[in-house]
């Protein structure tokens, strides 16, 4: 079965850094894209960052300048610079990929299990 599995997460001071990291795992045949979403409390699940399968990339206007998204294979990470305190959040991989059986099924979302950010100020 899928698993994708981060890890990287923790309490840090405004203007800190963390790095996030996601590895998939489990049958995989192909990866189309992997992102980061993050919830804060009250607040809808959001996106925040993208990279496609031909390494484009896609920010949220909130994290542009400060946040960089890389790939490698079968794992994505996320560095965090500059965190402010409104980065609090549960940050969640996801990632579009297609399974080797049965091989007929299209491609399909997966997410994993989340990890806390905490920035205090």
């Amino acid at each position: 079965q899928v698993q994708l599995v981060e890890s990287g997460g923790g309490l840090v001071q405004a203007g800190g850094s963390l790095k996030l990291s996601c590895a998939a795992s489990g049958g995989i045949f192909s990866i189309n894209a992997m992102a980061w979403y993050r919830q804060a409390p009250g607040k809808q699940r959001a996106l925040v960052a993208t990279i496609t399968s031909v390494g484009s990339t896609n920010y949220a206007d909130s994290v542009k300048g400060r946040f960089t998204i890389a790939r490698d294979k079968n794992t994505v990470n996320l560095q965090m610079n500059g965190l402010k305190p409104e980065d609090t959040a549960v940050y969640t991989c996801n990632a579009n990929l297609a399974v080797r059986f049965p091989s007929r099924i299209g491609p399909s979302d997966y997410w994993g299990q989340g990890t806390q950010v905490t920035v205090s100020s």
